[in-house]
């Protein structure tokens, strides 16, 4: 009768998977060794101090703040709450493509560039580096700048 040939990698294969099993076992044994049952309810609390850190060591019951209900908001400022900004704005045409009718203007006092189209300029062509002022509108893909109008000198 033949016997079944046992090749090397099978034994490797074997080895590799009692391996695995015994390390598992061990990893196993140890997790239930450095277990904590039969805490109190006190070792098992975390408190949250007054910096927003996790401790183990109850809130100083002298540190707490008084805060009164009706400084308490709940969701966002009502649109009338909120101080009405200046729409139109003064800024600089930072790049000008005329043949393809975009670009972008330098906001002069938020610093940020705003998208515009050949669509929204209402007096006149505008190349870089010319002072415009404009209003910003949401755009499909971000703000866009329209009414667009070069800055007069007296400005």
């Amino acid at each position: 009768m033949a016997r079944a040939q046992e090749t090397f990698s099978k034994k490797e294969n074997e080895k590799k998977r009692l391996k695995k099993k015994n390390d598992k076992e061990e990893k196993r044994e140890l997790r239930l060794a450095n277990a904590k049952k039969g805490q109190s309810l006190d070792e098992m609390l975390a408190y949250v101090d007054e910096n927003g850190n996790i401790s183990s060591t109850p809130p100083d019951p002298t540190k707490k703040k008084a805060i009164k209900t009706e400084d308490i908001r709940i969701g966002i400022a009502r649109q009338e709450d909120l101080p009405q900004e200046d729409p139109i704005r003064t800024g600089t045409v930072a790049f000008f493509n005329d043949s393809k009718g975009y670009g972008f203007i330098k906001d002069s006092q938020t610093q940020e560039s705003v998208f515009v189209h050949a669509n929204g300029l209402a007096g006149g062509p505008i190349k870089e580096g010319d002072r415009v002022t404009f209003e910003v509108e949401m755009g499909q893909k971000g703000p866009t700048a329209v009414r667009v109008k070069a800055a007069t000198a007296a400005a």
